[in-house]
């Protein structure tokens, strides 16, 4: 390669990685479905909503005797943000339609749902995919986040048509796999032959459950934010002046803030969840920073890592009340009208805020006048919320150390990395199950591969029933079934070890470097889980 090629080292031989598969997913020919004799519990509304789902049992796919098959003609699109994997979703796709058949042909929409609305697609090939296999992003068809309902089903019904679909894959989170459902329903109704499968994506990890171990790309970011983090936690040890407060994503969930922390072992992490399940007002979250940080300074240490989930405002009781209440006045009035509506907690919460933030909260709102709390930085919020504490307690004599914030976001640079092996792997996988589950028949599934902290081989593909992870949420349109999001569990095997080590870390500086994602030597080092996996799987740490 020379010097100057246009594509990287790195690149060039993620390129011609070759994804490992299940053993059962060798053969493709020859698996056969089988149905779990267990029906799912549903309440009485998911039934009247969706008669032909509520009455699919899970499948697993099994050994069966060789079988001829058809050709079939797929679908396929990217929902959302990008998750690190998703390009060895449609490869593995792909690999499995032609492994079945290989006259079988598979269309990618453009632009995501938008582009199954407006019917723009291309034809995937195996030239075009060389180009895009094992690495991040979602550019081979871009995505969008389009909500397909009832508005746009008879658009998407048309276009499926003209191309004669048999399958449909919607690669996505939990809304996007929730819309899948309605649309199998809604296909299966009309008795359109297209059969529609999600494949659980999401970079957050809040769309897991029992039977769906982890979303594909929360392994890669967290495993990219985590080298981050221990870069500063090094820079914090040498220079032994800095308090990094770090941002990571995260809007409805904590799993990322969680997994970086079993990760790198910080200072200090906020984890939503549990603030919320103590109630924990905006000035305790505040003041439990304030007195670690005095603490510190006792010992000379005026310095640490702080990491911030992304949604942390919206889990602290008076925040989040105040969010609500400012999103039912109009924005046309002016800041002393608004706080004169709001109550004597709010209005309190409102004026702990820096000016900054309260304009925001006052003038920035959406084009559908929605307050846009997720463009609040977090993390410059809680610095100078900090500093005007400390300043406070050092007029008052309490504290006479040093204090130099420094803001991180560790956001998008997480979701369009190349994908580490298990995600490579994982989705490579999926991709294949994706294609056994529209071979079958089935719709109204989502492709899961289970028992993943065991040896790729052993790796067990299914299929879930995407209504069987559905409960009713009151969304802005009222109340609406919807796939629930996975929260931090504080119960769980993960949250209970970072529960236990956490005051050694606020205090000792024991921080761990993980390093940069690794692609190549030792299996221990590039087939590593997530910390967070392995905790759920009574697996070993290393």
């Amino acid at each position: 390669m020379t010097q100057l090629s246009e594509v990287s080292l790195l690149e060039f031989y993620r390129l011609r990685y070759c994804p490992s598969l299940p053993a059962i997913l060798k053969n493709l020919k020859s698996c056969a479905i089988k149905k779990n004799s267990v029906f799912f519990d549903h309440i009485n509304e998911l039934t009247k909503l969706f008669p032909h789902l509520t009455a699919l049992r899970e499948v697993t796919i099994e050994a069966g005797v060789m079988q001829a098959t058809e050709l079939l003609r797929v679908g396929v699109l990217f929902s959302g943000g990008q998750a690190a994997g998703g390009h060895n979703v449609i490869s593995g796709l792909y690999d499995a339609l032609q492994s079945l058949n290989s006259r079988s042909q598979l269309f990618g929409f453009i632009g995501g749902p938008g582009g199954l609305v407006k019917g723009h697609s291309l034809e995937i090939t195996g030239e075009l995919l060389a180009n895009y296999r094992n690495l991040g992003g979602f550019d081979l068809l871009g995505s969008d986040r389009t909500k397909l309902n009832s508005a746009n089903e008879a658009k998407v019904l048309e276009h499926v048509q003209v191309l004669n679909l048999d399958g449909l894959i919607i690669i996505g989170g939990d809304d996007s796999n929730t819309n899948a459902a309605y649309l199998a329903e809604y296909f299966l109704d009309k008795k359109i032959k297209t059969k529609v499968i999600g494949v659980p994506k999401t970079i957050d990890g809040d769309l897991k459950n029992e039977k769906i171990e982890i979303s594909f790309g929360f392994d890669s970011a967290t495993k990219t934010y985590s080298s981050i983090i221990g870069n500063l936690a090094r820079d914090v040890l040498s220079a032994k002046k800095y308090y990094y407060f770090v941002k990571l994503m995260g809007r409805t969930a904590s799993n990322i803030a969680l997994e970086c922390a079993l990760q790198t072992h910080p200072t200090y992490t906020l984890i939503g969840e549990e603030i919320a399940a103590e109630n924990k007002s905006l000035e305790c979250v505040v003041n439990d920073i304030v007195d670690l940080i005095c603490k510190r300074s006792t010992d000379s240490k005026d310095y640490g890592i702080i990491l911030i989930p992304e949604g942390l405002l919206e889990f602290i009781s008076d925040s989040n009340q105040l969010f609500k209440e400012l999103a039912k006045i109009d924005s046309v009035l002016l800041p002393n009208e608004i706080s004169e509506l709001l109550s004597p907690e709010s209005r309190k919460c409102l004026y702990l805020f820096p000016e900054a933030i309260r304009q925001q909260l006052f003038l920035d709102r959406d084009p559908h006048g929605n307050l846009q709390v997720s463009k609040i930085e977090t993390e410059r919020l809680l610095m100078s919320m900090v500093e005007i504490q400390l300043e406070k307690r050092k007029l008052a004599g309490e504290y006479s150390g040093r204090f130099n914030p420094q803001p991180l976001f560790c956001g998008y640079e997480g979701r369009a990395c190349c994908p580490s092996n298990f995600d490579a792997n994982y989705c490579y996988a999926l991709g294949h199950v994706a294609a056994v589950l529209i071979q079958n028949g089935l719709s109204g599934y989502m492709a899961a591969v289970q028992e993943l902290a065991q040896p790729v081989e052993n790796w067990k593909p299914a299929g879930v029933p995407l209504v069987s992870m559905m409960v009713f949420e009151t969304r802005k349109e009222g109340s609406r079934a919807v796939i629930s999001k996975a929260l931090v569990d504080l119960g769980g095997k993960p949250f209970a070890t970072f529960k236990e080590k956490r005051l050694n870390w606020a205090y000792g500086d024991e921080y761990r470097y993980p390093g940069p994602i690794q692609f190549f030597g030792p299996s221990e080092l590039t087939e590593q889980m997530t910390f967070t996996l392995a905790l759920e799987s009574n697996k070993a740490l290393v």
